[in-house]
């Protein structure tokens, strides 16, 4: 299980203790769709001709690569030390600090080292690590958005031991990226942005960071694979390596060996040593000139709510693929409901993007342009039908209230169950007005087995609406070996296929 860690820094003498602390979410991935013009040498002292290639758009702020994958001689590569010093001064340790306020303080360094914190303190100052790196000669520098959140201050230290106060330019949490700014009298070593849709499973990479408070320590490895879901949210698309990277990398660059940032280190799999996680650079690509300009992220939305298609879902749904997004809920007057959008369509392309796994289509929708009418793809009945989105801003979501419900009956399946009255659908912040509310699931039954919960909604049964418990048992009772349910869970609306026990 994925996990993060508040880093903290006692004291001077306590380095290694406090890099612990660090959060274990390490790196991010930047994504650019446009070839780069030219090649800027490690140095940044001068530019390579290449073929050309398409503009770089006017918000663009940063140095990019060529672009291409580096040539790599059969063996293990001896450059490993020129890239590091090379990139090195590209590469920032991040010094934060922030203060604990209350009785109920975190305890990591006692769980860790058995060093007992002192009783009574009501406030208190806790510094924390992390790494960065310079993305513009003007002092522009991208890092973890959790290695700077709620600090009160940021110090930045160079290579060269050179510190430099630095002040939040701006920060996305869905992607973990922040952009942090100092300022400087001389230019500084950016290091160029390369292209992470092009990397490889086994390509050669380098990380450079802070972990444990070891300043710019070097470790290498391989791609172990792209496009990895691990947990963090709706828009994880991340790059796995087995390079060593450790709390305090949190923010630090992973680079190919053209010496090209091509994720940014963000998590850890404790248990493992050898499991690391960058944010594809590309990604953080389409959100930096945000974060430069407003100091946050307007992403696109349809209003739809989506799901992965499962065998038994397929099967249910008499699909003839797996691939795609189930829609199990269109939002009243949204965008996508406006377009023609239905429960049960299958999204296979969107803006001209296809949409192989559920989780494709979120980073599509938010990195398309907020006022652009975009053409999407469904699967309607066995047949493609081509629909027009306009595509909104999104909106923070607000948390539902729940309540208890009362007890009802469907014990064929190991439920307990009520109607859905109006004082209940307010008190869950259900919209529907029909539904039956599950109070209860027996250990071991059919429905715990297909990970139905207390207060869940049943709205529809094999696509039958269901109004009440009557209409439920009546529906449970004629599906043959199992049904396919339609389900209301707090903001989210699932399908949930149950077997008869």
């Amino acid at each position: 299980m994925m996990r993060r860690r508040l880093g903290s820094a006692l004291s001077a003498a306590a380095v290694a203790t406090a890099a612990l602390l660090v959060s274990d979410r390490l790196e991010v991935d930047l994504r650019w769709r446009d070839g780069a013009a030219h090649a800027i040498d490690l140095f940044g002292t001068k530019d390579a001709e290449q073929p050309a290639a398409a503009a770089k758009p006017a918000d663009t702020f940063w140095k990019d690569g060529s672009g291409v994958a580096p040539m790599v001689p059969q063996g293990v590569p001896g450059s490993f030390a020129e890239l590091a010093e090379q990139s090195s001064p590209g590469v920032v340790n991040i010094q934060t600090s922030k203060k604990i306020r209350g009785a109920a303080m975190p305890r990591l360094e006692e769980f860790f080292y058995g060093m007992p914190m002192p009783e009574g303190l009501q406030e208190r100052e806790v510094p924390s690590l992390g790494s960065g790196f310079v993305i513009s000669r003007d002092g522009y520098i991208v890092t973890n958005a959790h290695v700077i959140e709620d600090v009160e201050s940021i110090k930045v230290i160079f290579a060269d031991g050179k510190e430099l106060d630095a002040e939040v330019v701006g920060r996305d949490t869905k992607t973990d990226i922040a952009l942090i700014r100092v300022k400087t009298d001389k230019p500084l070593f950016a290091l160029p942005l390369g292209n992470s849709d092009n990397v490889r499973p086994g390509e050669w990479v380098v990380a450079i960071g802070n972990p444990f408070g070891l300043e710019h320590t070097v470790t290498a490895g391989i791609v172990s694979a792209k496009h990895r879901v691990i947990g963090q949210g709706s828009y994880d698309d991340y790059i796995q390596t087995d390079a060593a990277i450790n709390p305090g990398n949190s923010g630090g660059p992973l680079l190919n060996l053209a010496g090209e940032v091509i994720g940014i280190n963000t998590a850890i799999r404790p248990a493992a040593n050898t499991i690391g996680f960058a944010v594809p650079v590309n990604m953080a690509k389409d959100v930096l000139p945000q974060l430069r300009t407003t100091g946050h992220v307007t992403r696109g939305w349809i209003g739809v709510v989506i799901q992965k298609i499962t065998p038994e879902i397929s099967k249910h749904l008499e699909l003839a693929q797996e691939t795609g997004a189930l829609v199990s809920k269109v939002m009243p007057d949204g965008p996508a409901a406006k377009g023609g959008l239905k429960r049960y369509d299958v999204i296979v392309e969107f803006d001209g993007k296809p949409i192989a796994e559920m989780s494709d289509l979120p980073r599509v929708v938010a990195a398309t342009p907020v006022g652009k009418t975009a053409k999407m793809v469904v699967l309607r009945d066995g047949k493609r039908k081509s629909l027009d989105v306009h595509v909104d801003a999104m909106e923070e979501p607000k948390e539902a209230t729940i309540a208890a419900a009362e007890q009802g009956s469907a014990s064929q399946y190991g439920l307990l169950v009520q109607d859905l009255t109006p004082e209940i659908a307010k008190n869950l912040g259900v919209e529907e007005d029909h539904g039956v509310v599950i109070t209860g699931v027996a250990p071991g039954s059919p429905a715990a087995q297909a990970g139905l919960r207390r207060e869940d909604v049943i709205l529809e049964v094999d696509k039958e609406e269901i109004r009440g418990v009557e209409e439920l048992e009546k529906s449970l009772a004629s599906a043959e070996g199992g049904a396919l349910l339609l389900v209301r869970r707090g903001d989210a609306t699932v399908f949930i296929p149950i077997k008869r026990g």
